[in-house]
């Protein structure tokens, strides 16, 4: 299946005063604000690595609930939360942090299935960065 997403941006202005907006093809980004102060200090309005941050944890969530579905498990809760670190004009690392309610699941299946996700969401190959995940099992 090959499924294509589509987003656009548009930006006027140099690079540190410019302003840009950022539009998704669903909407849930319409022309949402993005400059050098969302960007790089506490501007209002979104940025790069804020999307993308909120892409991997989208992502792996995704994933690991189909990790855990198809090692016969359901997940009460995965709650995930991601750090992008941007420097030196690169994404340096992406931290993930996970707390899970899975009923019955032992820590070793646990783990071998964060590890799965890790790897292997679609976000998380498209990194050429170091991708580390904090997991708790609750």
């Amino acid at each position: 299946m090959k499924i294509t997403r589509k987003a656009s941006a548009h930006w006027a202005g140099t690079g540190k005063d410019g302003k840009g907006t950022l539009t998704t093809a669903s909407t849930v980004l319409n022309q949402t604000q993005y400059s050098f102060n969302t960007r790089f200090a506490d501007g209002i309005g979104t940025n790069p690595e804020e999307l993308v941050a909120a892409a991997h944890a989208g992502c792996f969530a995704m994933q690991l609930a189909f990790n855990i579905q198809q090692a016969g498990f359901a997940a009460d809760s995965l709650d995930v939360s991601c750090a992008i670190t941007l420097e030196d004009s690169g994404i340096t690392s992406s931290k993930l942090t996970l707390t899970a309610s899975v009923p019955g699941l032992d820590q070793a299946k646990f783990d071998e299935l964060v590890d799965h996700a890790e790897h292997n969401c679609p976000i998380s190959k498209l990194f050429n960065t170091t991708i580390s995940v904090d997991a708790t099992l609750a």
